[in-house]
């Protein structure tokens, strides 16, 4: 019996197992231990296929397993956490009870996403789109920063109908929208093929650092916003 093609597979059903306690903490409201789990659940979603590739055991159960663990983890949790939200938020576009449920917007933005990953042969050395454990940190982190921040305006932002459905309907988007985002796989070790890399993992340690949970959302936005900037011109100065 060969032990190491079952690794890979278990490390991305541990994602999944995380995904689901992460389930459970958010229908308690209890989201900074939801975040945790997430974020542990990316953590073994990053090194199921690191795994898999230094025991030269990929396969399409591997990467539909892989799938359906994000459905879950990057997926169902997010758009749960959205519905909370909504359903705490300012009702400054209707008292409908149904708005809450516009949050789910964002699983099925994600299933998509997955599905198209699938069969995408663009996608093997780079994202198109944003990937959805970034974006599903980016959505974990939300209530976290409307707890901690003393600011008036971050919560008069967090809890507003409008402003909610608004990030809702640009995370459906962002997944899902034609913009090349560069992958932090690092190929060769040279310092000018990681630059980008490097320059980014140095911007989110100082957000981190200085902004705890609030530098969550800005580092989602600054991986976007680098990649974009990377997308027109290089950073050693040639023109893509």
């Amino acid at each position: 019996m060969n032990i190491k093609k079952h690794i890979p597979n278990s490390i991305t059903l541990l994602n999944l197992f995380c995904g689901c306690i992460a389930m459970v903490f958010v229908s308690n409201q209890d989201f900074e231990i939801a975040f945790f789990f997430v974020f542990l659940g990316i953590f073994f979603d990053f090194f199921d296929g690191f795994f898999a590739r230094l025991f030269k055991v990929t396969g399409e159960l591997g990467l539909q397993l892989d799938s359906l663990a994000d459905m879950v983890t990057s997926g169902v949790v997010p758009g749960y956490v959205m519905y909370y939200l909504l359903l705490n938020s300012q009702h400054d576009i209707s008292n409908c009870s149904y708005i809450p449920f516009l949050g789910f917007v964002i699983t099925m933005g994600s299933c998509y996403r997955l599905a198209f990953f699938n069969i995408d042969t663009r996608q093997s050395d780079s994202f198109i789109g944003l990937p959805t454990p970034a974006n599903s940190l980016f959505m974990l982190s939300l209530p976290l920063v409307l707890k901690y921040s003393d600011s008036l305006f971050i919560l008069e932002l967090l809890t507003s109908q409008w402003v909610l459905l608004l990030i809702t309907a640009f995370s459906a988007y962002i997944l899902n929208a034609e913009i090349p985002l560069f992958s932090l796989k690092i190929k060769k070790f040279t310092f000018k093929d990681n630059l980008l890399q490097i320059v980014f993992l140095t911007l989110s340690f100082l957000l981190l650092v200085f902004f705890q949970y609030a530098g969550v959302p800005m580092v989602i936005i600054a991986y976007v916003l680098l990649s974009v900037v990377n997308n027109r011109f290089s950073l050693d100065g040639k023109t893509k």
